[in-house]
């Protein structure tokens, strides 16, 4: 089944991991994959435009199903692969409604994080058109996002996943971009829930078997969010 898939990626991309992380859930190891660089456009190239013609990574395909946003192609895998590998979607009604609410919420959690992350390089926006009262503000939404998130896994208790006793959908989206955060510096003590949190999934298998190759070469992150 995995030698029907194919995904093009890039190390370090939150929605790449997600699909990763899909992938491994479902016990789909040994699918075609090509990792490609952002930093040479590689994205853009015409192996990625013939798939996703937005030229985004990841770029997904499944046989003759092409599925490129990330949500989408980890509810296929689950939806496909139902019986294999780790059931990624709870029967119960208010463990399955947590899920959705925070799966949802996690695109939020990744856009706050994505507008001070690019603010703060030259990645979108160009050091002429970046303003300290605009990154002051965007940095403010963020400790607000996370707060609530804080909050959330605080109400659950301690060992809990985001939407309860097991993991599911909810963490294979979120978690990449709270690994996203610590990488770039996020303070565990000022944050001890998501600490925790990052802490309890970092070595789960499925996670390990994902991690960004190139925080494996470099283990040391960024300090951008040491102050958030």
């Amino acid at each position: 089944m995995a030698k029907d898939m194919t995904l093009l990626w890039g190390t370090g991309s939150p929605p790449c991991w997600r699909v990763m992380i899909a992938l491994e859930e479902k016990n789909l190891q040994g699918y075609n994959q090509k990792l490609l660089s952002f930093e040479k456009m590689e994205h853009k190239s015409q192996q990625v435009l013939d798939i996703n013609p937005r030229g985004q990574l990841p770029t997904f395909k499944h046989g003759d199903n092409v599925i490129n946003e990330s949500y989408a192609a980890c509810f296929y895998l689950e939806s496909q692969f139902k019986s294999q590998g780790t059931k990624l979607i709870p029967d119960g009604p208010a463990e399955q409604a947590l899920m959705y609410q925070r799966m949802f919420e996690g695109l939020t959690f990744y856009e706050k994080l994505n507008v001070v992350i690019y603010y703060s390089f030259d990645w979108f926006v160009p050091e002429g058109e970046r303003h300290e009262s605009a990154l002051k503000r965007n940095k403010e939404a963020l400790v607000t996002e996370l707060r609530l998130w804080e909050g959330y896994l605080q109400k659950l208790g301690s060992g809990s996943y985001l939407a309860g006793p097991s993991f599911t959908l909810a963490d294979v989206v979120v978690f990449p971009t709270v690994g996203t955060v610590f990488r770039f510096g996020l303070s565990p003590e000022r944050y001890p829930k998501l600490g925790e949190y990052h802490n309890l999934l970092k070595e789960r298998p499925s996670i390990r078997a994902s991690w960004p190759p190139h925080w494996l070469e470099s283990p040391k992150g960024l300090d951008t969010l040491k102050d958030i």
